[in-house]
C-alpha cells in the first residue's frame, strides 16, 4: 500500500489531537482505526471528536456502521487499504488514528482465512454464556485449544465467542488457522505511538473521561439503543468497554454510584491490554504526548517522511487540508 502516518497507542493517551495537528499542518486524510466509533449512535462511550471538529477535520470510516451490524478487522483492512490508495491518489497524506491494535495489525499484515460467521452456532454460545458466565466456556476452550486459550482472556467474550465458534463448525482448534504473518503491507510508514511515560497520567485522563462521559449523557445514551428493537446486548458494538459496564449498571448489577470506578477499571485494562499489543510492534517510533518537544518531533518526522513525494505541492508540502 502507499506509504501512510499511523498514530497508534493506548485509549486517552491524545492520539486525536495529534492527528488533528497533523492534519492541520499537512493536506491529510484521516482515517479511523477505532472498533466503537465505526458504530453510529456510539458517540459518548465511544469518545468520538465532536461534530464541529468532524466537519473540518473530516474521518473516514467514523459512524459507517449501524450497532446492529457486525464490523470485522477484515472489514476494516479491506477499507482503510482503499482509503489508504484514494487519499495517496489524491496527493493527500493518509493518516490512520486509532487503538484498536487487532485493526492495525489486519492492515499492516492481512488476516489468515477463516471460516464465515454461523449465526445459529454464535447464538448458542451466547446462551451457555448466559447461562454458565464467560469464565466457565474459557476454560472450556483451555481444554480444545490451550494455544487459543493462553492469547484470549476470559473477559474477552468477543473473542472467546469466535474460538469456539470456529471449533464447533470446523473441529479444528482455532491455532490451526493462524499460518503466520504476512508480509509487512505498511513498509516505509510512519508509525507513531502516543502513550504517557507516567502511568498513573493515563489512569487520571481515563477517570476523567468517564467523568466526563457520565456529564454528557452517556446513561441516557446506552439506554435509547438498548430501546432499538433489532439490538441486543450481547451485540459487538454494546460489549465493548464503556457501553458493557452501562449495560451492566442499566440491568441493575451495580448502582449508578459504581458505573464510573467499574468503568474506568475496565479502561485501565483496555489501555494495558493495548499498550503490550503495540510493544510488540516493529517500527513504531514512541512520544509522550506530556512532553512540549513531542508535536514538533512529529511534525518534523512526517515532513522528512514525505518531503520526497511531489514536492512542495506534494504530500510533504506544508499548504495546510
Amino acid at each position: 500500500m502507499p506509504r501512510c502516518v499511523v498514530v497508534c497507542g493506548p485509549t486517552a493517551a491524545g492520539k486525536t489531537g495529534i492527528a488533528l495537528e497533523i492534519a492541520r499542518r499537512f493536506p491529510a486524510r484521516l482515517i479511523s482505526a477505532d472498533s466503537v466509533q465505526v458504530y453510529r449512535g456510539l458517540e459518548i462511550g465511544s469518545a468520538k471528536p465532536a461534530s464541529e471538529v468532524l466537519e473540518r477535520f473530516p474521518h473516514a470510516l467514523i459512524g459507517i456502521r449501524e450497532p446492529e451490524e457486525a464490523y470485522t478487522a477484515a472489514d476494516f483492512a479491506r477499507d482503510a487499504a482503499a482509503e489508504i490508495g484514494a487519499a495517496a491518489g489524491q496527493g493527500r497524506i493518509p493518516v490512520v488514528v486509532g487503538g484498536t491494535a487487532l485493526y492495525l495489525k489486519a492492515l499492516r499484515y492481512g488476516l489468515d482465512p477463516m471460516p464465515a460467521a454461523d449465526p445459529d452456532i454464535r447464538a448458542r454460545i451466547a446462551a451457555e454464556a448466559a447461562r454458565r458466565g464467560w469464565p466457565a466456556l474459557h476454560r472450556e476452550l483451555e481444554g480444545l485449544d490451550r494455544a487459543a486459550a493462553e492469547r484470549i482472556r476470559p473477559s474477552d467474550p468477543q473473542r472467546l465467542q469466535r474460538a469456539l465458534e470456529i471449533i464447533r463448525a470446523t473441529g479444528r482448534a482455532v491455532s490451526e488457522f493462524h499460518s503466520g504473518r504476512g508480509p509487512d503491507r505498511l513498509a516505509g510508514s510512519v508509525m507513531l505511538v502516543v502513550a504517557a511515560a507516567d502511568r498513573g497520567v493515563l489512569h487520571r485522563r481515563i477517570e476523567r473521561r468517564w467523568t466526563e462521559m457520565l456529564e454528557q449523557g452517556l446513561v441516557d445514551e446506552v439506554r435509547g439503543l438498548l430501546a432499538r428493537p433489532g439490538l441486543k446486548r450481547d451485540a459487538p458494538a454494546m460489549r465493548a468497554v464503556g457501553y458493557r459496564q452501562a449495560v451492566q449498571c442499566l440491568d441493575g448489577a451495580f448502582g449508578r454510584s459504581e458505573l464510573a470506578a467499574r468503568g474506568a477499571a475496565a479502561t485501565r485494562q483496555l489501555a494495558k491490554r493495548q499498550i503490550t499489543a503495540f510493544r510488540q510492534w516493529t517500527g513504531g517510533m514512541w512520544y509522550d504526548p506530556l512532553n512540549r518537544t513531542t508535536i514538533d518531533r512529529i511534525i518534523n518526522r512526517v515532513q522528512e517522511a514525505f518531503d520526497n513525494l511531489g514536492g512542495k505541492d506534494g504530500p510533504g508540502g506544508v499548504s495546510g487540508p
